[in-house]
């Protein structure tokens, strides 16, 4: 299938249809747009102490690649494959604290940085071991306490997710606290990028979000797009609940009350005054995701407030809409669509890269 979109706004089509209902293409993504890109993994507490091992599944139901990650003695945190070089099984399935990686089936030792120790009865192996005989160190990206991961580090990770850090790099990091109690997961019956294109545009607000647009100036509301990424910054139409620039921001001055960043191809981060919500969605079939939210609180006395308040009505909002269009797109009379100029400067961008890569 040979997508295209005109990277003239003003000419462009929004991306073939077939692109949320062929099934073939819904598995060639793994490879084209999600093991190419970066991806949340979570936070260092996951492994908060030395000798802390943590097992999941990278984006399960739908790539599923088996990772775990490790703390070592000397403090330092690993992103290593799951998979045991011998014969495949899944070395930890639990999180646990261990000195060691042992698998269950043959008994194949390894260190925690995945380095192979020993295996019995391989004595008479040739050549043996070898760096293959190692588990597989996955390319990690720390930032503050946040973790992402690329399978196949074909891709910089400066391109998805530098101009996200630059430009709030003023925030302190390190000081958000994740509150799993608050953090939810929503079921959407859509294909996944049509939430994404979703998000990517703030055209829709005074339509479906009135408690939003209550408290958003949508006139000087604004999208930047860069390489993989891109930032609707949303202005607040008083000056309460705005976040306190630094006169180094490039924002200073300006009445902020959210950087709505998302990166591609499937991460949303939404910083508020009182801290973070990075909503994550899942693939899981060609008219199903999984929204992912996770909240971490900087100060808890702006919670709720603002643009950052009453996340579940909003989220509800755009599930309303989204799983709306998932059945118009499956009709015989739409193929295509028109991008406004002026407020879907995120969705075209996003056509783009899918474009691009598929």
């Amino acid at each position: 299938m040979n997508f295209f979109v005109d990277e003239n706004i003003a000419r462009a089509k929004t991306i073939d249809t077939s692109f949320y209902t062929d099934k073939n293409l819904f598995e060639e993504m793994k490879e084209r747009l999600f093991a190419s890109s970066w991806q949340f993994i979570g936070n260092t507490e996951l492994v908060k102490d030395n000798t802390d091992v943590y097992p999941f599944f990278l984006l399960e139901n739908y790539i599923d690649e088996p990772l775990m990650l490790t703390r070592d003695k000397n403090n330092i945190v690993r992103l290593l494959s799951n998979v045991c070089t011998h014969r495949g099984n899944v070395v930890a399935d639990k999180p646990c604290k261990s000195n060691n990686l042992r698998c269950k089936y043959h008994g194949r030792l390894f260190q925690l940085d995945g380095k192979f120790v020993s295996m019995p009865e391989f004595k008479e192996v040739e050549n043996f071991p070898t760096v293959e005989d190692d588990l597989k160190n996955i390319p990690l990206l720390q930032w503050g306490k946040w973790l992402f991961a690329s399978l196949n580090n074909k891709l910089n990770s400066d391109l998805f997710l530098k101009e996200m850090i630059d430009r709030v790099g003023w925030l302190p990091v390190n000081d958000f606290v994740f509150h799993p109690e608050l953090s939810k997961e929503f079921t959407v019956k859509a294909h996944w990028a049509l939430y994404c294109e979703n998000y990517l545009e703030g055209f829709h607000i005074p339509f479906v979000h009135a408690g939003l647009n209550s408290v958003i100036d949508f006139g000087n509301y604004t999208t930047e797009t860069f390489k993989y990424s891109n930032l609707q910054l949303g202005i607040a139409k008083d000056d309460d609940d705005c976040f306190d620039l630094p006169t180094s921001s490039p924002d200073y001055g300006k009445k902020v009350a959210a950087y709505y960043f998302f990166v591609f191809p499937n991460m949303m981060f939404n910083f508020y005054p009182w801290g973070l919500s990075v909503n994550v969605v899942k693939p899981v079939s060609t008219t199903e995701s999984k929204v992912s939210f996770y909240i971490y609180i900087l100060d808890e006395s702006k919670y709720n407030s603002g643009a950052g308040s009453n996340l579940d009505t909003v989220e509800f909002e755009d599930e309303e809409v989204v799983e709306n269009v998932q059945k118009g797109i499956r009709s015989r009379f739409y193929g295509h669509g028109r991008y406004s100029v002026t407020r879907e400067q995120g969705t075209h961008h996003f056509h783009r890269i899918i474009a691009s890569l598929m």
